[in-house]
């Protein structure tokens, strides 16, 4: 567990929870979940100290829940969002060395390794208490992150510092928005490598375990960009509901907030009409390759009924001339069997030259 006080331009990291909240700035409280559940006593009753409220337990269930979609959720004294990360896993992006290379197993393990797991944001008026996966690192990516711009006041007084817990909690649902990045690349290579393998006419594509997994997949990220979306619309429609601020500093941080919120919910709609875009391409891929498998057999009938064509004539050559008749022409005579065969030949000869006219074989005249 980590803990941070946010003052003006002032990061500063604590060493456990404080007795009593600071006068100014807010407090940022960050776990990983496994740490929360153990400690979670300790936070209700520091929370108790300084709020003068703790959090619900059923918001305690939510933020310990692993597998709970994003949404949000209020009281009279804090908000609670749960917002689902979108990651790939760890080692994923070694698994696609070039932006088309790739195998059937790595497309495979790719699919198996994104991660959707949930982080919780507590939001009071001045603390913020979050909620991370044990191997998430929002958490210390913000923390080095505001440790700089901190650094960066001091030196140079340019640093952009949030301006309260509301503010730190939508800059780093937009980070995880952004993370999404990762995860499009590692989807687009795994997706175009299943598309050249269905379009590839030289390969027998057979795995279609790998292809239904990728669309399961592709409906399991739209279904969490859904909840992420619905999640920041219920956070806008409730921020619009807050008390109208007395001073001129409260009513500015509060339409920064709205712009910053509205900012998110335009990335995860980004987010999501990229994921719809992927899960089309995936059944267009899939229409392309059944409408060449049909095209190709559509071209061996048609190179088959050729053939059968051209030879029912000789057929019929062959069986007149096969005939128990003492009668027939060219039967008792030394050149009768290069006269069959001459005219045999020329009956296939024309009738290639027609099919081939008619562009019922390959090569034919447009």
């Amino acid at each position: 567990m980590r803990i941070f006080h946010v003052l003006g331009e002032q990061f500063i990291e604590l060493d456990e929870l404080p007795e009593l909240l600071p006068d100014h700035g807010f407090l940022w409280v960050g776990s990983a979940r496994r740490e929360f559940e153990v400690r979670s006593l300790e936070v209700q009753t520091a929370l108790q100290r300084w709020v003068g409220g703790q959090l619900v337990d059923l918001h305690i269930s939510d933020l310990l829940n692993n597998q709970l979609p994003s949404h949000f959720d209020y009281t009279s004294w804090y908000d609670l969002m749960v917002f689902r990360r979108l990651a790939a896993g760890a080692g994923s992006e070694s698994l696609f060395l070039g932006e088309n290379s790739g195998t059937l197993a790595s497309a495979r393990q790719a699919l198996s390794d994104i991660d959707t797991s949930p982080v919780g944001f507590a939001v009071f008026d001045r603390v913020l208490v979050t909620v991370h996966p044990a191997d998430c690192a929002v958490r210390d990516f913000f923390a080095q992150r505001l440790l700089s711009l901190s650094a960066s006041a001091e030196t140079r007084g340019n640093a952009r510092m949030p301006a309260g817990p509301a503010d730190l909690m939508l800059r780093m649902i937009n980070h995880m928005v952004d993370g999404y990045l990762d995860l499009r690349r590692l989807l687009t290579r795994q997706l175009g490598y299943l598309q050249q393998e269905l379009l590839n006419p030289r390969s027998r594509f057979d795995d279609w375990g790998v292809l239904l997994e990728s669309r399961n997949a592709l409906h399991l990220l739209e279904d969490v960009c859904e909840d992420q979306r619905s999640a920041v619309q219920e956070w806008i429609d409730a921020l619009d509901e807050w008390p109208d601020e007395a001073n001129a500093q409260a009513r500015r941080e509060r339409e920064l907030l709205r712009v910053r919120s509205r900012d998110v919910l335009e990335h995860v709609e980004r987010v999501l009409t990229h994921v719809r875009r992927l899960e089309h391409s995936a059944e267009t891929a899939v229409q392309m390759h059944f409408s060449a498998l049909g095209h190709r057999t559509n071209d061996i009938m048609r190179t088959l009924t050729v053939l059968t064509a051209i030879f029912l004539p000789l057929n019929l050559i062959t069986g007149f001339f096969g005939m128990n008749f003492d009668g027939l022409p060219f039967i008792h005579e030394s050149t009768g069997v290069w006269v069959a065969v001459g005219l045999m030949l020329a009956v296939a000869v024309v009738l290639w030259l027609v099919f081939r006219r008619q562009r019922f074989i390959g090569g034919g005249d447009t």
